[in-house]
């Protein structure tokens, strides 16, 4: 009894350290961020463009989104694995489950997030939703299930206002000419944070046939660390100049001024900010009967149910397949690798392009249908139809082809590449056509996409792999069809625009 006693005390501390480092961490970060921020954002206001501005903004947004992202995409693409392997009888909770709730919870946010935004601005409601997230990863190092369904909740909440803030940032830093190339920038910066923690991972897991304690802890608190140094970045955001203004207002913070300009009303200036909130919630209810979302929502709905395939349950498939040998588990961050580099091609090709591109952006989102087919067919013969649910062990059933790691690694590669095909364009779409009323927007595409992850990981404790990729089938194709169609509506209204300027 006396050594149980010793042996949880000195867990305790160790936890406790552990915390303390990352606190120290967090402070020291955080003390260097705002004397750089200061001289930095000086020198950006007097050298810099008002459109060199813009782009550095976007730049900052994909570096602190890569950083966070690197942490959290991690965590989820391997939390399911690592529950499994929990050496806590007490611990009854399910990665599923936890990715149900907060896409659950991220769906509802939604309808707040754009109230939030307004009141304390862009900036300080991405930074704290970054806490957030990293809290949510934290509770890894010693996790019971009561704060794992807890910081599911949070996390939430704190997606909903985080995705909101960066849709807003984006759109106010991007004009007609810029949209594309800047989605596909951040869209490609967001997604080396599938690269660098899944390389991590591989490093990490290589040969080990189950997780311990210690491999677990060591991960989740670098990928903490890693989160908290996301969140810090955001402030190196500034306040876009649309316009020559005086020097002293380009040093302005963006903490303040974009939120009045963003959802600022026709009303007298000294509305109050329950009244803005209020505006923005009923501006956000109101767009989903728009013409334009109702077309797109489909598009929406079928990436939040291939996010949660490739993010939640393909890495889980790979590491269930014994067949695999005794690297299985280290092939989830082989995988992950292989959807990040798809992701990083596509959106890097696609924003660059985007001045090229003379069809539109619908050749674009049926390459990604194509290459999500391909993909769909090979997991088909490749993967056994009970991977998703298999227990801690595995499985031994085979499809209908050999197993083979090079097949997988490719379907990874051709789900990232596919994804990255449809979320461009839809940035890209939703920026342009909802230019004026941009956080509820992205507030009403992340409800969309959020609702349905939910469903998907609902249901995806319970399906075989086969009904799953034929639910991805069928709303793929659902799904491009009407983003053609809205697509086509933005053309016409682009070039009733263009003829009106004449």
């Amino acid at each position: 009894m006396q050594c149980c006693y010793v042996s949880v005390s000195a867990l305790m501390l160790l936890i406790d350290f552990y915390f303390s480092s990352i606190l120290r961490c967090a402070v020291h970060a955080s003390r260097f961020l705002c004397v750089f921020t200061v001289s930095r954002n000086l020198q950006i206001s007097s050298k810099m463009s008002p459109e060199g501005k813009r782009l550095f903004n976007i730049v900052v947004l994909g570096f602190g989104f890569m950083f966070m992202f690197t942490a959290f995409q991690t965590c989820g693409n391997i939390e399911q694995t690592v529950i499994k392997s929990f050496n806590n009888t007490e611990f009854h909770g399910s990665g599923y489950t936890s990715m149900a709730i907060i896409y659950g919870v991220f769906s509802a946010s939604n309808l707040i997030a754009p109230s939030v935004v307004t009141v304390i601005g862009p900036q300080l409601s991405m930074f704290f939703s970054g806490l957030l997230y990293s809290g949510y990863i934290a509770m890894f190092i010693y996790p019971y299930t009561w704060s794992f369904y807890t910081a599911s909740v949070l996390v939430g909440i704190g997606a909903a206002v985080l995705w909101t803030a960066q849709g807003n940032v984006l759109a106010i830093n991007s004009t007609d000419n810029t949209i594309g190339r800047n989605s596909g920038i951040f869209w490609a910066l967001l997604q080396f944070s599938l690269f660098f923690g899944n390389l991590y991972i591989y490093c990490a897991w290589h040969g080990h046939v189950h997780i311990t304690d210690k491999d677990r802890q060591t991960v989740f608190i670098s990928l903490t660390v890693i989160s908290l140094v996301g969140c810090f970045l955001f402030f190196l955001i500034r306040k876009p100049d649309p316009e020559p203004v005086a020097p002293s207002e380009q040093s302005q913070s963006l903490l303040q001024a974009e939120s009045s300009e963003s959802f600022s009303t026709a009303s007298s200036p000294d509305v109050g900010l329950c009244s803005q909130a209020l505006d923005a919630f009923v501006r956000a209810c109101k767009m989903f009967g728009t013409r334009e979302m109702l077309l797109l929502s489909l598009s929406i709905a079928y990436t939040g149910l291939e996010l949660t395939f490739y993010s939640g349950v393909y890495g889980t498939c790979i590491g269930a397949m014994t067949r695999f040998g005794q690297d299985a588990k280290s092939l989830i961050g082989i995988s992950g690798i292989c959807i990040g580099v798809g992701e990083i091609l596509g959106g890097g090709v696609f924003g660059m392009l985007n001045k090229c591109s003379r069809f539109g952006r619908n050749p674009v989102v049926l390459l990604g249908l194509i290459t999500h087919y391909v993909a769909f067919y090979l997991i088909f013969l490749n993967i056994a139809s009970d991977a998703p649910i298999a227990p801690e062990p595995g499985t031994d059933l085979q499809a209908y082809i050999t197993p083979s790691v090079g097949v997988a690694l490719l379907c990874s590669f051709l789900l990232g590449f596919g994804d990255s095909c449809f979320n461009t364009q839809l940035l890209s779409i939703i920026g342009f056509t909802f230019r004026d009323n941009s956080a509820p927007a992205f507030a009403v595409f992340k409800f969309i996409q959020s609702i349905m992850a939910a469903l998907a990981f609902f249901y995806s404790n319970y399906l075989l792999l086969h009904w799953q990729l034929l639910i991805l089938v069928l709303m793929g194709f659902l799904g491009c069809v009407t983003f053609f169609l809205a697509e086509w509506k933005a053309e016409s209204r682009r070039q009733e625009s263009d003829y009106d300027s004449i």
